[in-house]
């Protein structure tokens, strides 16, 4: 049986663990471990960041995803970014995305404080914008741009150049 529910605490290890798995299946990104635990405590540490959504199944943990808030002043609400998404590979194509999404929209319905679910996806990963597109999530509207600091700190190392 598929439960989803809020991250806790003490699903850090296991989203790290998640998260660097994430990094190099998508991106072959070899994440720093220290940095990356720091990044996913922050958001315990400070609600404003966002928070972590977890599925388990038969009382494992299988899969989380991360919502981060972005501010609209155009709607004078909030977007949910989703981001973080990891499912591990005996779960994919099950529905457990499915179910995250639907416990996240839930959580937009429900409150005037969010107008949408927003999120974004490696352009090669194709696999991913089909499941996307299966929920009802439309990716037409815009393309997204990014600019990241050319040097390389030791809060941020990875072993591909982007």
């Amino acid at each position: 049986m598929l439960k989803i529910r809020y991250g806790k605490k003490e699903d850090i290890p296991v989203i790290v663990d998640f998260q660097e798995k994430m990094a190099w299946e998508t991106e072959e990104l070899k994440l720093d471990i220290k940095t990356l635990t720091k990044g996913v405590e922050a958001v315990f540490e400070d609600k404003n960041k966002g928070k972590y959504i977890m599925a388990e199944s038969d009382g494992k943990t299988i899969a989380s995803m991360m919502l981060t808030p972005e501010w609209s002043d155009w709607r004078n609400t909030n977007f949910l970014w989703i981001q973080s998404v990891y499912v591990i590979k005996e779960f994919r194509q099950k529905g457990v995305f499915r179910e995250m999404y639907g416990f996240a929209k839930q959580i937009v319905e429900s409150s005037p404080a969010y107008s949408g679910l927003r999120l974004y996806v490696e352009v090669n990963n194709t696999t991913a914008q089909k499941v996307y597109i299966h929920t009802g999530m439309d990716g037409e509207h815009y393309k997204m741009f990014e600019w990241e600091k050319p040097a390389m700190s030791n809060t941020q190392a990875n072993t591909k150049p982007r």
